[in-house]
């Protein structure tokens, strides 16, 4: 009722995102419940989080994601959620500990402790940055950089996280150069096999839905169980989560939905946006009604620092970045894009819980961090959030491009550009994106009807 009155007020809308209005609504909640009853109301576990609110939202992401698109940008997304990632996390935890010698803090800040702070709190959240980006609808290009950098940074930042979390706990003393060498292994190994694990079990949902014509009531569950089913498997094998179901929706996508019915397709498309509205709501009313507690530990310097140098490492990374890109990219990012990335790096949810996964009894410092992690998530999603919505304005501002169906006018002219892009690699004898999406079209005209 909240969030349809708030959609009622256009003027409102278009200057306060939805994710705004939901925090302030679980900090008013949390107000009432902190004075007025007498029994503790459980936060948003890791646990819940990970396992319940967050793949419905990443799948439905992934799903629904413009593949062409996104498998376009690839390059542009990977250099800002990898290297990107790394650059925010060193940078920022370097800067803090540095500050952190001279005695500002007026606490102890281990080197190790630091990194392990910079490497959640660099994390750009998906499920922020979507409900962002779909309150301002801002063009595709940008979109799917900034998501796509969200989703990927996934593997970087857990990678990381744990990373320095043994450190951390081993002690500086006793890490070896071998623990390094196994570290940078371990991103390698978390990204690739969370992707694979993610287009096996798209392919299988493939598989069995190209024989349920019979049974069409069952294919919706099959793609939820089966979704889910890949974002658990890579969680036991320690893999990434979040790029399993995304690369499982996307696979889905392309070879599921040809195969299920009319009604079966809408019952998926419906429901997937039911759950992941749904847990948008109740993730950042848990962000609102977790700020009401008398357990936080406030540092102002350390917040403020905090919030600075995500701010300036931020904005410093993009400018280098889309500087590098933009020397290969036909379609340049312009000033308005770059700003839109460099306020679009909020952090959300997926920092916070992380930073409850930190042990208190390994790392004296955080209550501080938890603390300083949800002043971030406010800076972030209310600052830049709505100076995004006040000061973006492009006259091209498609979000969710129509993604052509086989036989359509339009899917039809992408195939016909495709062989021309592959013939023009054949006459110059280069082996370019044309034949690669040539080869991928084939595989769909073979694979995708039963």
């Amino acid at each position: 009722m909240t969030g349809h009155s708030f959609h009622m007020a256009p003027k409102l809308s278009k200057i306060f995102p939805e994710s705004c209005l939901l925090i302030v609504v679980g900090v008013v909640i949390g107000m009432l419940l902190f004075h007025t009853s007498t029994v503790h109301v459980s936060p948003l576990t890791p646990d819940t989080f990970f396992l319940y609110m967050l793949p419905p939202i990443i799948l439905d992401a992934g799903y629904f994601m413009p593949n062409r698109l996104f498998f376009d940008h690839l390059g542009t997304i990977l250099l800002f959620a990898v290297v990107g990632t790394i650059f925010n996390t060193l940078t920022i935890g370097a800067s803090l500990w540095a500050v952190g010698q001279s005695g500002l803090f007026g606490v102890d800040c281990p080197i190790l402790d630091m990194f392990l702070f910079s490497a959640l709190i660099s994390a750009v959240d998906p499920v922020a940055v979507l409900a962002v980006f779909e309150e301002i609808h801002v063009n595709e290009i940008l979109y799917i950089v900034v998501f796509g950098e969200s989703l990927l940074n996934d593997a970087v930042t857990v990678v990381l996280y744990h990373m320095f979390e043994a450190y951390s706990e081993m002690g500086p003393p006793n890490i070896l150069f071998s623990d390094y060498m196994s570290g940078l292994a371990s991103f390698f190994v978390v990204a690739v096999g969370g992707t694979i694990i993610g287009v096996v079990w798209g392919f299988l949902t493939a598989l069995v839905t190209r024989y349920t014509h019979e049974v069409r009531v069952i294919e919706p569950i099959f793609i939820f169980v089966m979704a889910y089913l890949a974002y658990l498997n890579a969680e036991i094998f320690h893999m990434s989560g979040i790029l399993a179901i995304t690369f499982c929706g996307i696979t889905m996508k392309n070879y599921v939905e040809a195969n299920i019915s009319h009604k079966s397709h809408t019952t998926v498309k419906y429901a997937m946006k039911m759950l992941s509205s749904s847990s948008e709501t109740i993730i950042f009313m848990f962000l609102g009604v977790a700020t009401v507690n008398d357990s936080h530990d406030w540092n102002t310097w350390f917040v403020v620092l905090t919030i600075f140098f995500c701010s300036v490492f931020r904005v410093l990374g993009v400018i280098l970045l889309t500087a590098v890109v933009n020397r290969f990219r036909l379609y340049k990012l312009n000033k308005v894009e770059k700003f839109v990335m460099s306020y679009g790096g909020l952090r959300g949810a997926v920092a916070f819980a992380l930073v409850l996964l930190i042990d208190p009894k390994h790392v004296r410092l955080q209550p501080m961090f938890v603390t300083t992690t949800i002043a971030v998530i406010y800076f972030t999603v209310f600052f830049q959030a709505i100076r995004i919505c006040t000061n973006y304005a492009t006259p091209n501002r498609d979000l969710n491009p129509c993604v052509p169906v086989i036989g359509s006018p339009v899917y039809c002219e992408n195939v016909a550009l495709d062989h021309m892009a592959t013939e023009a690699d054949h006459i110059g004898d280069f082996k370019g994106k044309g034949k690669c999406k040539c080869c991928d079209v084939n595989v769909n005209g073979n694979f995708k009807t039963p």
